[in-house]
């Protein structure tokens, strides 16, 4: 399965990804507001997922084709 790229999801779309479920506006507005992630480690600061996301969880997102995963 493709990861799901973090810097062009919907928030509708995070919600389904496993472990991100009901975060998905959060982490838009977060992407919205700082600008595109560059790592995947950049989730645990937005507010909500500090210290949630498991690494197996991490491993479904990704940044995209020009950032690490």
């Amino acid at each position: 399965m493709t990861p799901l790229d973090i810097n062009t999801a919907t928030a509708a779309e995070l919600d389904a990804a496993d472990g991100f479920r009901g975060h998905g506006f959060e982490i838009v507005r977060y992407r919205e507001e700082r600008g595109r992630f560059t790592d995947t480690r950049q989730l645990d600061e937005v507010p909500g997922l500090t210290g949630v996301l498991s690494d197996r969880q991490r491993r479904g997102v990704s940044v995209g084709a020009s950032g690490a995963a």
